[in-house]
């Protein structure tokens, strides 16, 4: 008789994987980059049907494109992230433009509210990033109330983010057991994550366009301010440095609309709608 050997898939160190991500979030200023998305927080919160006075929570919110949003509209907001000096921009903007909002930090994955504490609980392209998908959909669902609803803005597998992650993970390889982000961005994924709790999943395809003044000049931008593309810079030498440069310079270039020597990018994303059971 034959003995087969079975090789169990790697297990995630969830708890190192968040360690790190965190850190290379809080490199350089992603509210550079983050500033410019603003567009898609609104667009959200026109999907999500937002009302003056819900109670809603922006989680992985970064320097606070949803969560200045729905302020706008009169909802009553906590924004939320892991990362202090990210809360501090959405706090210096909130303050420049008179909104009254909470700022706190927290993690997705163990979000610090009771159950059904909020009419809409949101994320644009934050809580994508979390190590343990199953655990972070799982709070969002728990905090959100019967009824309500959850909002996601997540790039999508073949999008330019996602591609640019790929191209990324080339050069360094993702940590064994820890799934693509950008599987938040196929319905197949979303079915998984939030089946069991939705009563309805809607999802509708979005470009958000980059403008940078030059691919040349994205890159500077990115390399400077977005904490991953930041932190593979600084982990490449000599000849995979060179290589990984030039192949995000053809990365860049394949996907350029500009036909002038500017960026204009665009990336598809999902903008999705979960109307919780």
């Amino acid at each position: 008789m034959s003995t087969v050997d079975f090789v169990s898939a790697p297990v995630a160190d969830f708890a190192a994987v968040k360690g790190r991500q965190q850190a290379a979030w809080a490199t350089g200023n992603y509210a550079v980059v983050g500033i410019t998305l603003q567009i898609v927080g609104e667009n959200l919160c026109e999907a999500l049907d937002v009302r003056a006075g819900s109670r809603v929570l922006d989680v992985a919110a970064g320097n606070g494109n949803a969560s200045l949003a729905a302020a706008r509209r009169w909802c009553d907001v906590t924004s939320t992230d892991y990362v202090a000096s990210l809360l501090d921009s959405g706090r210096a903007r909130a303050q420049a433009e008179g909104l009254t909002m909470q700022f706190e930090e927290a993690d997705a994955e163990a979000l610090p509210y009771a159950d059904a504490s909020f009419d809409i609980v949101m994320s644009t392209f934050g809580v994508m990033f979390t190590p343990d998908q199953e655990k972070a959909a799982a709070e969002l669902a728990r905090v959100c109330k019967p009824g309500g609803r959850i909002g996601l803005a997540n790039w999508t597998p073949d999008s330019f983010i996602g591609q640019l992650f790929r191209t990324i993970g080339k050069y360094l390889p993702p940590p064994a057991g820890v799934k693509s982000p950008a599987l938040w961005g196929t319905m197949a994924r979303l079915e998984e994550l939030f089946g069991g709790s939705a009563r309805k999943i809607n999802a509708i395809s979005r470009d958000f366009t980059f403008r940078y003044r030059s691919p040349a000049h994205f890159i500077e931008v990115f390399r400077a301010f977005y904490g991953p593309m930041n932190k593979a810079f600084a982990a490449l030498e000599g000849e995979r440095h060179a290589a990984f440069l030039a192949d995000l310079m053809a990365l860049i270039e394949s996907r350029n609309q500009s036909r002038d020597a500017t960026l204009v990018l665009p990336s598809e994303y999902l903008e999705v709608v979960v109307d919780r059971r």
